[in-house]
């Protein structure tokens, strides 16, 4: 039995400053990228999003992280340890992502071609996002209770090797790229985060720190920093202290959008599910165990949260534990993220902070976190998984892929007209792109597919046919509803098509590969 020991966990470490260097840098860049989709894309006025939107983020981020550094300081006093570090929360870029380009966007679309003003449109479009992360909370919240059991089914191979898919691609190599767009400033940076963090050279500054002191005067005199006065007196003008205030009648107004939405609303919901389930895993593997169903209960009630205050952006554990528990992290970062994000949404501080700080001053930090998230899917699984693990890296590279696929394509839609539409397919063809219909069918539900096919090969390797053929079924199951794989165009993009049989040719792919399993675990049987 232990008992509490006499002294409590220290709050602040050394480590905690470059813990929170990169967590908080990486909610600031989610952030700034969420203010700049509200803005430009959704149109969305400045009051709103100062005065509402950015209120209700800032008290669900902030929270969380008050709630999981309450959870690891708690169970190190019960251990007598000062070894665990908070779990790393902010908002989910792929769900802001998801919500502005598959429900909000279209629903301002529909409602401005019905004749509705612009400013209509758009408050209507943000009651429809509030009402998706409402609904992404609850089921977040529903799928603590069933998580469990899907964590004891699935190898820890599989739940690694998607989550380190998304680290190389939209981490690591996304990351990487802006490294070398403005290389004098981008490899300054890493080089001193490859000493001081890979290296292990201690310095009299933190790594972190260090890389955004010289990274800062480089980017100035490079021109990086806007230097219109007009944009910078606007940002003052902003300052000033904003409360988050309940949305309830907006969430009221929205009701009916639940169920229309509920085809992006599901696959997101069980995404982040188990996303947040592969980064408590992740968590397990560096060291700090924590039990999932209090961790996932945490995350969901911190998106319904932002939901009822006008956020419509969900919440969710990030990944990058590992990498924040080897700097010497441990309380101080999370805690620090919460407060620094929330005093800035509160406050009014990231029109300056957007003008001050540019991007590619912390980017090599995000790199660093990318590397790290995809050794450990190598470092702590059994040798004879790593094909498994590399398979489900593969399709977490093939969703990067389809993403600057449709980047290219957008940005050249205007001078070249080229529509998203079956002809997209023939042209890419035409260019020796044969493949592009099976790259987008990887992109619709691509963390799930990964923990899938990683699973399955897993059990092959471990000569489990039955096993295997079970996953195989399974994910016929979910191809048949579109869950995975099943996708069709938009007039401006590719989106998940969910609904009775429209993944049918590959729910038959999966069934053909279930039977052949069958087969070859009753032959491996019957073999002496």
């Amino acid at each position: 039995m232990t008992t509490a020991p006499t002294s409590s966990p220290p709050w602040f470490l050394r480590g905690d400053i470059d813990g929170f260097l990169g967590l908080g840098l990486d909610s600031f860049i989610t952030i700034l990228l969420a203010i700049g989709l509200c803005r430009g894309v959704l149109g969305f006025p400045d009051e709103l999003i100062a005065g509402t939107i950015l209120p209700g983020v800032g008290v669900s981020v902030l929270v969380g992280n008050v709630l999981y550094v309450w959870q690891a300081w708690r169970l190190g006093r019960q251990e007598g340890s000062y070894h665990r570090t908070a779990l790393p929360y902010g908002v989910n870029t792929i769900s802001l992502l998801a919500y502005v380009f598959l429900v909000m966007l279209p629903v301002k679309a529909v409602a401005m071609g019905e004749g509705m003003a612009e400013a209509d449109a758009a408050q209507l479009a943000w009651r429809a996002g509030l009402m998706a992360c409402l609904g992404s909370g609850l089921l977040e919240v529903a799928g603590a209770f069933l998580v469990e059991p899907l964590q004891r089914w699935l190898p820890r191979s599989a739940l690694l090797a998607s989550l380190a898919g998304i680290a190389m691609g939209f981490l690591g190599l996304g990351f990487l790229l802006q490294v070398y767009e403005k290389p004098i400033l981008g490899l300054t940076v890493m080089a001193v985060v490859m000493i001081t963090y890979f290296g292990r050279v201690r310095l009299p500054l933190p790594g972190g720190l260090l890389a955004v002191l010289l990274g800062l005067p480089l980017a100035w005199s490079m021109g990086l920093v806007e230097s219109d006065p007009l944009q910078w007196q606007q940002a003052l003008d902003g300052l000033g202290l904003q409360w988050p205030q309940l949305q309830l009648g907006a969430l009221w107004q929205a009701r009916s959008e639940l169920l229309r939405w509920m085809g992006v609303i599901l696959p997101m919901g069980l995404f982040n599910v188990l996303g947040s389930m592969q980064n408590v895993e992740s968590a397990a593997a560096a060291g700090d165990d924590y039990p999932v169903r209090t961790s996932l209960l945490i995350n969901g009630a911190g998106t319904m949260l932002a939901a009822v205050l006008g956020s419509c952006f969900p919440t969710t554990i990030y990944i990058g534990h590992p990498s924040w528990k080897g700097l010497g992290a441990r309380l101080g970062y999370s805690l620090m993220s919460g407060l620094a994000v929330g005093l800035s949404c509160f406050l009014g501080l990231f029109s300056l902070i957007s003008l001050a700080v540019p991007v590619q001053v912390g980017v090599a930090i995000i790199v660093y976190v990318g590397i790290v998230i995809t050794a450990q899917s190598l470092q702590v699984t059994p040798a004879n998984h790593a094909p498994a693990v590399v398979l489900g890296i593969m399709v977490g590279l093939a969703s990067w892929g389809a993403f600057l696929l449709k980047a290219g394509v957008k940005a050249g839609a205007g001078a070249l007209g080229q529509p998203f539409g079956d002809g997209l397919l023939e042209g890419l063809q035409q260019v020796g792109l044969a493949g592009a219909g099976g790259l987008f069918s990887l992109e619709q539900g691509g963390i799930i597919t990964a923990m899938l096919l990683t699973g399955l090969l897993v059990y092959v390797i471990e000569h489990r046919f039955l096993a295997a053929a079970g996953v195989a079924g399974v994910s016929a199951v979910l191809a048949w509803f579109g869950v995975i794989h099943a996708w069709r165009f938009t007039p401006g993009d590719t989106a998940l098509n969910v609904g009775w049989g429209v993944g049918a040719e590959w729910a038959y792919a999966y069934g053909i590969m279930a039977l052949l399993l069958l087969a070859t675990s009753r032959l491996h049987r019957s073999r002496p």
